[in-house]
């Protein structure tokens, strides 16, 4: 019990939210379309083009940003699944947590797809880091998004591990899900703040490897 506690304060909020929103090529284009009546302008054709893909990859175009892609889809998915099991302790004791009713459950299974299919959409190559001009939210903790996507592109392969790695946690919680294994919930949240927290280390913080402790406290947790 004592484990399952920690566990669960210790994974309420773990698992960086990158901010910014979503590019959307259609209304742009659309509205200006029908402000001048006849083909958009150069510079809203030019805001609605997705970036090119990389050398190698398939054709598959790109929109949107990983910081985009963690807020929009990662991050809240993952607060589902973490939410799903563990325990609160208030003034009347402490409170097991897990999903009650087959909405509950179905809510839980949404979740764990969208942790399997934002793998894929992760592992997709061409991605900038941040939306371009973004700057880093928490300057001095974490790089900046330009350094970020560097460091990506170098080690690609690692970067593309861990979203598989975190692709095989979706897997797991949709098990557990689907055989109404509660229990695991909590194991299988601790694994995928394992596999965020590895990830943000090896390419939004870097720098707090081997670092103090005050430094290792003082870097973000969320809206990286």
């Amino acid at each position: 019990m004592g484990r399952q506690i920690a566990a669960a304060l210790c994974l309420a909020g773990l698992c960086s939210a990158l901010s910014g929103p979503i590019g959307s090529s259609s209304p742009a284009v659309a509205q200006q379309k029908s402000r001048d009546g006849g083909a958009p302008t150069q510079s809203a054709a030019k805001s609605a083009r997705p970036a090119a893909p990389a050398a190698g990859s398939s054709n598959a175009p790109v929109y949107s940003s990983i910081r985009e892609l963690m807020q929009s889809i990662i991050d809240p998915s993952a607060d589902v699944l973490w939410g799903a099991a563990g325990a609160v302790i208030d003034k009347e004791g402490t409170h097991e947590l897990a999903p009650k009713t087959e909405e509950d459950w179905l809510e839980s299974r949404r979740a764990a797809v969208r942790i399997i299919e934002g793998g894929n959409l992760l592992a997709m190559p061409g991605r900038e880091a941040a939306p371009v001009g973004a700057k880093s939210e928490a300057p001095g903790a974490e790089l900046e998004p330009a350094q970020i996507t560097v460091l990506i592109r170098k080690n690609r392969k690692s970067f593309d591990a861990f979203a598989k790695s975190l692709q095989g946690v979706g897997v797991e919680a949709l098990r557990a899900i689907d055989t109404k294994d509660a229990a695991s919930l909590l194991d299988i949240g601790a694994q995928m703040e394992e596999v965020c927290e590895s990830c943000h280390q090896t390419f939004w913080y870097p720098q707090a490897r081997g670092d103090s402790t005050s430094a290792h406290d003082n870097r973000p947790h969320r809206n990286r």
